[in-house]
């Protein structure tokens, strides 16, 4: 009982030092005329399902990806709320030694920036939140720049299968001593492929550059254009002409496209285009890729619909039942994963085909008011969802502000409703234009200081909660 007590006390303590911080601090963030367009979520923010996600989800096949509309922010941006207390998780990061192997050949030294990145972007508590769209695209160009940075000593673009498995145990263990999750490998479905040779003929230097026209490829990857290279695929395109080259460079012409050789020599590409490039824009070529792979599809899990149609298909003839059995169905959709807004367009775009082979036919998006933030994750210490930009940044972290990460400002958009049952064209083909920072509007005036410190409050208290449970 006295240990409960105690317990309770320091949990009240933290929550009046983190209160009166943020008295402090959000005054004077109220007081500067320019403030930062977006919004921060925070860690301990968000409590929901964890949701896996690959590595670098592929694209979809020509003409699947949703219509992509143009776009405009029909209201006004939801005012900034700089929750800028000190952070109740800073004192839980796990800054433990991490145990090393001794056996990897790979130059942590070189990269030691990029690793902290990662494990910030992979942070324990919202690793799987975030999967799918930062932590692992994160984490696979963080191997790849691995290799290519160590081939500058060891001449190799791929690791022996019996050092790879201790590099991959130390990156682990190296990530898991800033913070990261313990469980990347299994989230991030990291395999001895994502650092080996594979099934590609080619795995060193010489080898790899005797065949390709080196200074050609580097010349299409060295500055990606960030706007149009999911539609031009200059880059991409470079890349996979030369995993093809290299493919066949065992006399073996008939690998196609997807196959695993040309997967694993698409991997030596990269690796060699790392090499020829320094980490940081290396990592921005890498992300940047990863980013046209991740907004071509829709991530999220969609359960059995038939109770929706039940109440909306055909003439509605409740609306509030129909609107209520949507929401229902909407809310299982937010206890997923984190999504870009161009993700969310493909997924309302699903749900509505879907919806319409189900004999649905009025747009219950309007009817209900269903938004595109809607598809993402909600929190319980923020009035709604947040919905990442189509090129998010990375997660930060400082020891007064803890994790935080960007969300879409413009969010607050309408679903689109599918015009057709059939087939969209691909989203290259239609004008889009969701804006990151919209401009500052009266919205952003007035912010209740009640409100802002009640919401901490429920926020901090909650978090301790589950602290102390787990303990």
């Amino acid at each position: 009982m006295a240990f409960t007590g105690r317990l309770l006390a320091v949990a009240a303590l933290s929550i009046l030092l983190s209160l009166q911080g943020l008295l402090r601090d959000s005054g004077a963030a109220f007081a500067h005329p320019h403030l930062p367009l977006h919004r921060i979520v925070r860690a301990g923010e968000n409590d929901a399902a964890a949701a896996a996600g690959g590595l670098m989800p592929q694209l979809p096949p020509s003409g699947a990806l949703m219509p992509m509309p143009d776009l405009s922010p029909t209201a006004s941006p939801e005012p900034f709320l700089p929750f800028l207390a000190p952070a109740p998780l800073a004192p839980f990061f796990n800054n433990s030694t991490p145990k090393l192997s001794g056996k990897c050949t790979l130059n942590f030294t070189a990269v030691d920036k990029l690793m902290t990145t990662t494990a910030v972007d992979c942070f324990t508590s919202f690793a799987p939140f975030l999967a799918n769209v930062i932590c692992c695209p994160q984490l696979q160009a963080t191997l790849t720049i691995l290799i290519g940075q160590s081939s500058k000593q060891t001449g190799s673009l791929a690791l022996d299968p019996t050092v790879a498995n201790y590099c991959l145990s130390d990156v682990q263990e190296l990530l898991l001593s800033q913070g990261a999750s313990d469980n990347l490998h299994s989230l991030c479905s990291v395999h001895l492929s994502n650092v080996t040779e594979g099934s590609c003929p080619v795995s060193t230097v010489d080898a790899f550059e005797s065949v390709i026209d080196s200074s050609k490829l580097l010349e299409a990857c060295r500055k990606i254009d960030p706007v149009n290279e999911c539609c031009s695929q200059t880059c991409q395109s470079a890349i996979n002409e030369a995993a093809q080259k290299i493919s066949s460079k065992d006399g073996d012409l008939t690998t196609y496209t997807g196959s695993p050789k040309i997967d694993s020599c698409r991997n030596v590409v990269l690796r060699w285009l790392s090499s020829r490039l320094d980490p940081p824009s290396a990592k921005q070529m890498l992300r940047q890729i990863s980013n046209c792979n991740v907004n071509g599809v829709c991530p999220l899990s969609f359960p059995d619909t038939s109770k929706v149609a039940k109440e909306c298909g055909g003439t509605i003839k409740n609306s509030t039942t129909c609107c209520k059995a949507m929401l229902s169905y909407v809310a299982h959709l937010q206890k997923q994963s984190f999504i870009t807004n161009l993700q969310a367009l493909n997924c309302a775009s699903f749900l509505g085909v879907k919806l319409q082979k189900m004999n649905v036919s009025t747009n219950v998006y309007s009817s209900c008011q269903i938004t595109l933030k809607d598809f993402s994750l909600q929190g319980f210490c923020t009035e709604s969802g947040c919905l990442l930009p189509s090129m998010p940044s990375d997660a930060s972290f400082d020891r007064m502000s803890g994790i935080s990460f960007t969300c879409d400002l413009n969010d607050n958009i309408a679903a689109p409703w599918p015009s057709s049952m059939q087939a969209p064209s691909s989203s290259c083909n239609k004008s889009v234009n969701i804006p990151e920072r919209p401009a500052a509007t009266s919205a952003q005036n007035g912010v209740n200081h009640k409100n802002l410190k009640l919401r901490l409050l429920v926020c901090l208290v909650s978090l301790l909660l589950v602290l102390l449970v787990q303990g």
